[in-house]
């Protein structure tokens, strides 16, 4: 007879392909995740996984085997939550994963309220600047920034009409003077931010419903997001960034609007694998966090 544990163990192998990542998962030692496959292809009567030194990648039998798994899988835990009801307090874990500047500064006290409310519910909140597989990586959901149309992936709105804008400190553009024109970035410097490890040097703007790509420069590059608007707020250049990262300082003076008729949409959503992923708990933080931002963009928003 099959045994849950194995195929979830299955699922796991196979999205992280490494038996040693999932058993750390789910608290076991290589050797038992190991175990748990080869017992499950024993009841299977068929080989589930290639295994070289240096790869583990599935047969064709495992390919189609996983689909049927992760449908078992995802029928078991939505007949369990049929039966407790949209109503029954939340429980388990819900893993979230969040870009950094974003997470640090506006979602992070809206987790705290939402695991107050839930306190059976164990939050694990997941910064990177990175884009989150959530296939691969174990997370529930996702917040993503920008354009998103990977099929795979259900999406939900959280701020659809956030956009970037250009920010410069008092400080900078009192040494530097202010853009007039977009050509003009090419005369500034610029805080570079560098996504898988190649710098966001081509800064694309809508001019009359039309592309416009300004390449600029710039000497100071980071990987993480709030690095970039913290060195914008020292004075070191000009930043591409989030309406939603910047909008306190911009009401604060910290930083200034810069050419604000040009920008990028930037839609902010919450991502999940698929639509059977779409649980009681992801259900009502993506209710918390859609009415938060929106309200946020409500109050905060600075017209052009």
């Amino acid at each position: 007879m099959i045994r849950l544990e194995d195929l979830a163990l299955f699922v796991r192998t196979a999205a992280l392909g490494s038996f040693s990542a999932a058993a750390r998962e789910a608290g076991l030692l290589p050797g038992q995740a190991s175990a748990a496959i080869k017992r499950l292809e024993r009841e299977l009567d068929l080989r589930l996984f290639v295994r070289t030194t240096r790869a583990l990648r599935l047969t064709a039998e495992g390919e189609q085997y996983l689909e049927t798994a992760r449908e078992v899988l995802d029928t078991l835990r939505q007949g369990r939550e049929r039966l407790r009801g949209d109503d029954a307090p939340l429980s388990g874990t819900l893993r979230l994963a969040a870009p950094s500047d974003l997470g640090r500064n506006i979602l992070l006290p809206w987790l705290d309220d939402f695991h107050a409310a839930h306190p059976r519910l164990s939050v694990q909140l997941l910064l990177s600047d990175q884009v989150t597989d959530v296939f691969r990586e174990p997370v529930d959901a996702a917040v993503r920034q920008g354009r998103f149309d990977d099929a795979r992936y259900v999406t939900l709105p959280l701020l659809p009409d956030n956009r970037h804008v250009l920010v410069a400190s008092p400080r900078y553009l009192a040494q530097r003077g202010r853009p007039e024109r977009l050509e003009d970035l090419r005369e500034h410097e610029a805080v570079l931010y560098m996504l898988g490890g190649r710098a966001y040097d081509r800064w694309n703007f809508e001019v009359d419903g039309q592309r416009q790509v300004v390449q600029v420069r710039g000497q100071l590059l980071s990987n993480n997001a709030d690095v970039t608007r913290q060195w914008a707020l020292a004075g070191q250049g000009i930043a591409y960034k989030s309406w939603l990262d910047v909008h306190r300082d911009i009401a604060a003076g910290r930083l200034e609007w810069l050419l604000p008729q040009f920008g990028e949409p930037f839609p902010i959503l919450l991502v999940c694998p698929h639509r059977r992923q779409f649980s009681p708990a992801v259900r009502q933080l993506h209710a918390l966090l859609a009415q938060r931002l929106q309200a946020l963009a409500g109050t905060d928003r600075l017209q052009p």
